[in-house]
């Protein structure tokens, strides 16, 4: 297992890599990846996107250099090949739809795709719910990762938001992995990938000079879900369900709202509880400043939870579903001036 200072080295790269090609690419994704605003949009103007490009672009670079140069660090280069083939996939149908938008169905049959290519490097004796019959946990996975995959892109709708979301929950997967927590492949992938998205920040920054695009948003949540089921598999399902709890509530919430409606949930919409909170009157820091410190407190309970009983990560998972409820709820009252 890599030590702290590996692992802020590791971050560290990835940060200043993912900055070098922001700074390379912009004139490139500012002339043929443009963003312009639609019903779902909170920009007013047209904003350059792609920059998924340099945050996957520098977390695989420093991936493939960490395999050769230090192969140490992973236990199983194989599945993590395999793992960055699927992301690397993703992350061509995210600049494909990106310049010229596909349509629902193919997206999210080479979605799926993906996910089962993850899911079949898994070994087969990684399970989350051991007593369950495997093909039955390989199905749920599919349709989990599907569902984490298009949520992370339907959440990454005002400046910062996924930085503010994905930072904490990386920062915390690296620290898991410190105290044993946490397969050492998965905790090199996430330092390096926080490291990645917090080079994307300042440039995310309200108001946003660049944003992620789905070429960011889609494999990142591919990357996060598998993650998130590495360490669900170690033995943390409660950490893994805390960890990103907002992105879950306020997404699977909203989706839900607009079925029991009628509404079509692939149409563009302004509906999730952050967008609902702008019309409201909150400003854009104030609601990635509440979904931050929200998610500095999951990452707290998650910790809390590694090494107690069932019946403490039972209670620590409904004080995270108790602060999400509180959060959605003060998102969805029109605020006072």
């Amino acid at each position: 297992m890599p030590d702290i200072g590996q692992l802020f080295v590791l971050a560290a790269i990835g940060a200043t890599l993912c900055i070098i090609f922001i700074v390379a690419l912009r004139p490139f994704m500012a002339r043929y990846i443009i963003a312009r605003p639609n019903v779902r949009s909170s920009h007013i103007a047209p904003t350059p996107q792609g920059g998924g490009i340099a945050v996957i672009g520098a977390t695989t670079i420093v991936i493939a250099c960490v395999l050769v140069f230090e192969p140490h660090l992973f236990s199983n280069p194989h599945q993590l090949a395999v793992t960055f083939v699927a992301v690397l996939g993703l992350a061509i149908v995210g600049i494909i739809d990106d310049v010229r938008p596909l349509n629902a169905l193919p997206r999210l049959v080479l979605q799926a795709v993906a996910v089962i290519v993850v899911i079949a490097s898994l070994p087969t004796t990684l399970r989350i719910f051991p007593s369950m019959p495997w093909w039955l946990e390989c199905a749920g996975l599919l349709v989990a990762g599907v569902w984490f995959v298009n949520l992370v892109n339907f959440m990454d709708g005002i400046d910062w938001m996924t930085v503010v979301e994905v930072v904490p929950i990386t920062a915390a997967l690296s620290a898991f992995g410190l105290l044993g927590a946490l397969p050492r492949d998965a905790t090199v992938v996430a330092i390096i990938l926080c490291g990645a998205m917090v080079g994307f920040a300042p440039f995310n920054r309200p108001v946003a000079q660049l944003f992620l695009g789905d070429v960011g948003s889609l494999p990142i949540g591919l990357l996060v879900g598998w993650l998130l089921i590495m360490l669900a598999a170690d033995g943390h399902l409660a950490a893994a369900l805390l960890l990103p709890l907002y992105y879950l509530a306020d997404a699977t919430i909203t989706i839900l709202i607009r079925l029991t409606k009628g509404e079509r949930v692939m149409q563009a919409h302004r509906t999730h509880f952050y967008q609902r909170a702008k019309d409201s009157g909150f400003n854009v820091q104030q609601i990635v400043g509440h979904v931050f410190l929200a998610n500095v407190v999951l990452a707290g309970l998650a910790a809390l939870t590694l090494q107690v009983s069932i019946t403490f990560q039972a209670l620590a998972l409904l004080a995270g579903i108790i602060l999400v409820g509180i959060l959605l709820r003060t998102f969805a009252i029109k605020k006072r001036h």
